[in-house]
């Protein structure tokens, strides 16, 4: 798992992390080209994940939530979802490519499902 995310963040412009966590918010495997917290960023993200995923499949009857991207002036990430409790975590800087992320992103969650 761990050379595919290396080779994840390899194939993305901008990209310097990436990560397999839980739903439950337990990082399963990362990587990372810069020292921040891998166990911290999927925490986090889990939560917003989770509360996405809810308001989409149950109050707003939009299905099940097939990827998710969140822009902040000095951290923007993609998510994916892995089978139903994980999710691939994508960490980009300001100059990158959101069609690369979703495209090669997509591709690594597909690998990795046969894995996990």
């Amino acid at each position: 798992m761990l050379d595919q995310l290396t080779q994840l963040v390899r194939d993305v412009d901008g990209a310097w992390a990436a990560a397999i966590g839980g739903l439950d918010g337990l990082l399963i495997e990362g990587y990372s080209t810069a020292t921040t917290d891998l166990n911290l960023l999927i925490a986090e993200h889990a939560g917003l994940y989770r509360s996405a995923s809810i308001a989409y499949s149950t109050t707003l009857n939009g299905g099940q939530t097939r990827e998710m991207y969140l822009r902040g002036e000095r951290l923007s990430v993609y998510l994916h979802p892995i089978k139903a409790d994980y999710f691939l975590l994508l960490a980009v800087d300001a100059r990158s490519n959101l069609g690369q992320a979703r495209l090669y992103g997509r591709d690594t969650a597909r690998k990795l499902e046969a894995t996990l």
